[in-house]
This record gives structure tokens, C-alpha cells and sequence, in this order.
């Protein structure tokens, strides 16, 4: 199955608990995407005592995830492309909505 992940906020247990989610589904087989909307574009680089978001984000990378990241969003917080974190654009989250047979959003 291809799960689409939407992640629209910047509060640090519900970015981890989506990629939790993330890393398990992988871990069952599926394809998953990530895209970074609104606060969401902040996940990266987030850091938090309680919730290691760094290491499920890395754990998600390491089984050939997707991250994107809409640009506008990127670009009204001053942020970057990075190398985990690709520019996006809505036509690509359109995309992803068409190619999932779900969509998760967390925010």
C-alpha cells in the first residue's frame, strides 16, 4: 500500500508520532511519502528531550523515505532545501494525494 503523510504543525510529539507511524509502516512493506506543509516545514532540525524526532526522521531516511517540503512555506520562514528535504510544490502534493491509496495528516 502508498501512504501519503501530510505534517502540518511544529509541536514536537505529533511530528514524531508521525513519523513513527512512518517508520512503521515502512517497516510492514509499505511505500511511504512525507510532505512538510504550513508549520510542518519546521520539523526539520526540531529538537526535543522528550521525543527524539531526529532519529525517527533519520530511521524514515534510512528505509528509503521521501521528505518534501512546500517551497512558499519554506521560503515565509526564511528555510532552505537540505539534503534530507526536498522543495515541493502543491502540484507535488496533489501528486501525492492522486498516488496514495491513503493520506495521513498530522497537525
Amino acid at each position: 500500500m502508498k501512504f501519503g503523510i501530510i505534517i502540518s504543525t511544529n509541536e514536537p510529539e505529533t511530528v514524531w508520532n508521525a513519523f513513527r507511524f512512518a517508520v512503521t509502516a515502512q517497516r510492514k512493506k509499505h511505500t511511504v511519502k512525507v510532505f512538510l506543509l504550513g508549520k510542518g516545514v519546521e520539523a526539520d532540525g526540531l529538537q526535543n528531550s522528550t521525543f527524539d524526532i531526529k532519529r525517527q526522521w533519520d530511521a524514515f531516511l534510512s528505509h528509503d523515505g521521501e521528505i518534501l517540503a512546500c517551497g512558499t512555506c519554506l521560503k515565509l520562514r526564511s528555510k532552505a532545501e537540505t539534503t534530507t528535504c526536498s522543495v515541493s510544490t502543491m502540484d507535488e502534493l496533489l501528486q501525492l494525494v492522486e498516488e496514495s491509496d491513503k493520506v495521513v495528516s498530522f497537525g
